[in-house]
Order: structure tokens, then C-alpha cells, then sequence
């Protein structure tokens, strides 16, 4: 281990990082929001609606994420000019939507229709519903799948250096063509990576242990 080199490139390595982390929480909040939003049109009456909202999923799971990280890059639509951070997010929450609206879809589905009947029957809106008894019983059943998702996507984050994003591994891939240290560089960066996802695998425990913590106390 070439201690000088590390303290070298790690200035670079964190800032990479701090990108890194910020367009992968970015693109999970906006994912989750929309996800949301298939997974309640999934459930619709709507034959059109259900339809559509099943198309984008299956496009979206099913086209590699590289992929659609370049042609919103490189060919936006009505010649819009987006940068290479706002086109890496777009793509990174449009794939992220696609996921979390299955796992969202199966939390939803798994809540039993009889709370849903009584909590209409004595009055209660669609909204007090949402927040009351959906939400909270959501939360416990996709928890797991839905951070280890979440997971993957920071660790496939990685491939929006390819449309010149400044993230952790394009930085890391520079101090290596610079330094051809590859444990100095490279090592460091999967390190960073690891804590990263340490982060949110901690909140996944925290999240549970609250959780069991209030299903005791009631």
C-alpha cells in the first residue's frame, strides 16, 4: 500500500463519492415516488391504465440501465440539452421506478381487503386510509427487498461515469490512468462504495428495530 498515493487521490475519491451518493439517494426518492404512482395504476380498474403502467415496467426492467442512461444523454427528446448529471438521475430514477413499483405493488397487495372494507365502512377518507393503514403495513412487508434494491441501485450508479458524470468511479478510473495503482485507486474506491451501502443496510436495521419496537408496543 502506497500510503502518499492514497492521500493523493482520496480528495478526488471523495468527491466522486459525495456525487455518487447524492444522485443515488436523488434517484431513489424520485424512483419510490413514481414507483408509487405505477404501482397504484397496476391496481387500477382500468384495463388502459394497468396496461401502460405494466408496459413501462416491462421496458424499463428489461432494457439494461447503460442503455438508458445513453439515449437520454445523447438523444433527448424535442432537443432539449440535459447535463450529464441531470440525464445520469433521469435515467438512474426511471430504472429505480420500474423496481419499486413491483415491490411497492406487492406490499400493497399483501395488505388483507377486509382492513381496507372496515376502515371504509366507519368513515375513514382515502387518504387517512393511505396514511392510517397502508403506509404503515407497507413499510414492514417490503422493507428488505426494498433497501436491497436500493443497494443495487448506488452500486449500478457506477455506470453513469460512461455519459461523464463525475461520480466515484470515473474519478477513480482517472487517478488510475494516472497512477496505474490499482489497490491505491480502485481498492480505495470499492471502499467508499462499502460504506455506502453500509449506510443503508444500517438504516434497514434501525428502520426494523423501530418497527418490531412499535408493533410491541401496541
Amino acid at each position: 500500500m502506497n500510503f502518499e498515493t492514497v492521500a493523493q487521490v482520496l480528495p478526488y475519491l471523495l468527491e466522486g463519492a459525495v456525487v455518487t451518493f447524492e444522485i443515488s439517494i436523488l434517484a431513489i426518492i424520485i424512483g419510490t415516488l413514481l414507483g408509487f404512482l405505477l404501482a397504484v395504476l397496476r391496481l387500477s380498474p382500468n384495463k388502459l391504465i394497468r396496461f401502460a403502467a405494466a408496459a413501462y415496467i416491462w421496458i424499463f426492467r428489461g432494457v439494461p440501465i447503460l442503455m438508458v442512461l445513453v439515449f437520454i444523454y445523447y438523444t433527448p427528446p424535442f432537443g432539449i440539452t440535459l447535463s450529464a448529471f441531470a440525464a445520469g438521475l433521469l435515467g438512474l430514477s426511471f430504472n429505480a421506478a420500474a423496481y419499486k413499483a413491483e415491490i411497492i405493488r406487492t406490499g400493497l397487495l399483501a395488505i388483507p381487503k377486509g382492513q381496507i372494507e372496515a376502515a371504509e365502512a366507519i368513515g375513514m377518507t382515502p387518504w387517512q386510509i393511505l396514511i392510517r393503514i397502508r403506509i404503515p403495513q407497507i413499510v414492514r412487508f417490503i422493507l428488505p427487498t426494498y433497501i436491497s434494491n436500493s443497494v443495487a441501485l448506488l452500486k449500478e450508479s457506477a455506470q453513469v461515469s460512461v455519459i461523464t458524470v463525475p461520480d466515484l468511479m470515473l474519478n477513480a478510473q482517472s487517478q488510475f490512468s494516472s497512477t496505474y495503482l490499482p489497490f491505491e485507486t480502485l481498492g480505495v474506491a470499492a471502499a467508499l462504495y462499502l460504506c455506502m451501502t453500509s449506510i443503508l443496510m444500517t438504516l434497514q436495521i434501525f428502520t426494523e428495530r423501530k418497527l418490531k419496537l412499535h408493533a410491541g408496543r401496541k
